[in-house]
């Protein structure tokens, strides 16, 4: 990485992120096994993040927060603070941009860093990554690891497979070691999940190497076998991903970039049974789902509800979408609409989540009248409970249903994704 054509380019890591801020937060935690978690009393009694001291007991991400104690009794468990973890992702992310103004979030624990132009001014990879470290560690409290190479998908697998995994949090894979790579198995490359890496196993493919070693033809020939025709493309992202191929920038902004859809999802503090009640929690996902669009600037022309119903072990339920007369930002006119989809579809089980997703999005600067509905007064209406609710907070105002034993909305208006702030 030392040739004027090479890319110099970092993932950086936070190690154990929502665990690590709650330990510099609170300096009697260190040396003990913390983990964050969702509230059990409400389904969501789901390991968050576990610090390396809970992971050692055999406390993993994702595992319930009953099966996480009966590993590790002495477990410190704290509930999440979202908006608090969004802050100090922030934090670092300035401290980054002192280094390089080209910095891609990938996630609220993970960036792309592209320091080519950097090095003079810095130093060599190691030596940024490392100041880096300390800088970050001293201000937040957390411990960054940095994956080092020539472009963004190796970056990410030297910190995915090595650096995350020794003392010093660095690793510099070169473009001409890619063969390191080939020995692991197929599992941990990239991009690839269990489902994956199951069909790869029917194609007779268990590490990375027998993807980068399969001519492409050949690998899209055998995908087409077993996804159909239209999966070359799919294909070559494996194998270039085998082979360490990629061109793709570092580019500021892409976590900003213009959704394809907006949309909310809720799991139900109980199963809902009555209309009354579903009514309820659609007309808030409904509410939700507006005002982000209206927040962001656009309109929908599709509605569409998802549903999950009990039982958990064999749950029935539905997605289905449809196209609404106009495009649209209103939540009555959302409302109606989604109601429609999920009557026509509900088999009338328990219902355990239900979600509502506006698509093909427009910009909402201009709008269609009707003769059946004041268009001007309805926005008029939507504009004004949104400053209310954008300057006092989402609960400051609340449809009258939301207040009933049925409505999600007070105790949502308190967490961020589903967790607390």
């Amino acid at each position: 990485m030392t040739g004027t054509s090479e890319r110099t380019i970092f993932l950086a890591d936070c190690q154990s992120f929502y665990a690590s801020v709650e330990k510099a937060d609170h300096p009697g935690l260190q040396g003990k096994p913390v983990a964050v978690a969702g509230d059990p009393a409400r389904r969501s009694g789901i390991i968050l993040a576990a610090c390396p001291i809970a992971k050692k007991a055999g406390v993993t991400t994702a595992e319930r927060l009953g099966e996480a104690l009966a590993k590790c009794p002495e477990l410190v468990v704290m509930r999440p603070r979202m908006q608090h973890y969004i802050d100090v992702s922030l934090m670092i992310t300035d401290i980054y941009k002192e280094y390089t103004d080209l910095v891609e979030i990938f996630s609220i624990d993970e960036q792309f860093l592209d320091v080519t132009g950097s090095l003079h001014m810095f130093g060599d990879p190691l030596t940024i990554a490392r100041s880096i470290q300390q800088k970050v560690m001293q201000q937040t409290g957390v411990w960054v690891r940095v994956g080092i190479s020539s472009n963004k998908i190796l970056a990410k697998i030297a910190t995915d497979i090595w650096a995350k995994k020794n003392k010093e949090g660095l690793f510099v894979l070169h473009k001409a070691d890619i063969e390191k790579l080939w020995s692991e198995p197929v599992h941990k490359m990239f991009g690839v999940g269990s489902r994956m890496s199951a069909h790869f196993a029917r194609l007779g493919m268990h590490t990375i190497g027998d993807i980068a070693q399969t001519p492409l033809p050949k690998l899209q020939e055998k995908f087409r076998l077993r996804f159909g025709k239209q999966s070359d493309i799919h294909a070559e992202v494996m194998w270039r991903t085998a082979n360490g191929i990629d061109d793709s920038p570092v580019t500021p902004g892409t976590f900003h970039t213009p959704p394809k859809s907006v949309g909310h999802m809720m799991t139900l503090p109980r199963d809902y049974i009555e209309t009354s009640e579903v009514d309820t929690i659609l007309l808030e996902l409904t509410e939700e789902v507006c005002r982000d669009c209206r927040r962001k600037g656009y309109m929908g022309w599709v509605v569409s509800v998802s549903c999950m119903c009990s039982p958990y072990e064999a749950p029935t339920g539905f997605s289905r979408q449809m196209k609404m007369p106009d495009p649209t930002n209103n939540t009555n006119a959302v409302f109606e609409s989604a109601k429609v989809l999920f009557y026509r579809y509900w088999d009338k089980m328990p219902v355990r989540r239900i979600g509502i997703m506006l698509s093909n999005l427009i910009d909402d600067d201009g709008y269609q009248l009707t003769l059946f509905q004041d268009q001007v007064k309805s926005r008029a209406l939507d504009k004004a409970t949104d400053q209310i609710k954008d300057r006092y907070g989402s609960a400051a105002i609340v449809r009258a249903s939301s207040v009933t034993a049925s409505g999600q909305a007070l105790d949502r208006s308190k967490k961020i994704g589903g967790h607390f702030r």
